[in-house]
């Protein structure tokens, strides 16, 4: 982990940017991995499935940990994963905002939000288009259950990591245009194991890696999807 989180600052040191939150991805890794590097000092955890989120979560309660969803939500889940996460990062539909705000406990500070935009225009992957995040963030911003935290993408993966810069750049445009009407705005949620440093430079506040943490995944358990770190 400290390998990790020296090359983040390394990287941030060299776009003379501000060190970005480590989101340890560890979907499909069992829960004792997780309370492993929970006992190294990482607190935020990403995972892709719910149920396998509930599961872990059962297991690793008196840890006190951070939980982000980052695959995607379908709609008959939206109840469960309102109680289950702290942060849902997967956010790209109206229908979405509504189930999440109504599910969510009285008793819970409000659920963080991340709207997730499909930046290349993939047919293969979720995320609204660029010109739904206004009306998207408007909705997420008046639900008093959830609270808008920023953006989310998954560029498409170029073999060459240098094409992926320019969906980090039109990422963040569209977050700062987003910041322009919703100031409290703090979270770019981009950059993976291998392509970080260039999300970074593009200015990533959040990274999510699993490979890099966790070695390579065991065989998955699910149908893949595209939130891959």
């Amino acid at each position: 982990m400290q390998d990790v989180l020296l090359r983040l600052e390394n990287a941030a040191r060299a776009a003379q940017r501000p060190v970005p939150r480590l989101l340890a991805v560890s979907k499909t890794q069992p829960a004792t991995a997780v309370a492993e590097l929970a006992a190294c000092g990482q607190r935020a955890f990403g995972e892709n499935y719910v149920q396998e989120a509930a599961a872990k979560q059962a297991q690793l309660n008196a840890l006190a940990l951070e939980w982000h969803l980052i695959g995607h939500l379908q709609s008959n889940k939206a109840r469960e994963a309102a109680v289950l996460f702290d942060w849902v990062q997967t956010v790209d539909r109206a229908k979405l905002v509504q189930a999440l705000a109504l599910h969510r406990p009285a008793d819970r500070a409000p659920l963080n939000v991340l709207i997730q935009v499909n930046i290349d225009d993939e047919s293969s992957k979720h995320g609204c288009r660029p010109d739904e995040v206004a009306a998207l963030a408007a909705a997420v911003a008046g639900e008093p259950r959830l609270r808008l935290r920023g953006l989310m993408v998954i560029p498409q993966p170029h073999p060459d990591i240098e094409q992926r810069r320019g969906a980090f750049r039109r990422t963040r445009e569209l977050f700062e245009a987003l910041q322009h009407d919703h100031p409290d705005a703090d979270t770019l949620s981009m950059g993976m194991s291998d392509d970080c440093p260039i999300a970074i430079a593009e200015g990533a506040t959040m990274v999510r890696v699993g490979t890099a943490l966790f070695g390579s995944r065991p065989a998955k358990p699910h149908t893949p999807d595209h939130s891959h770190a």
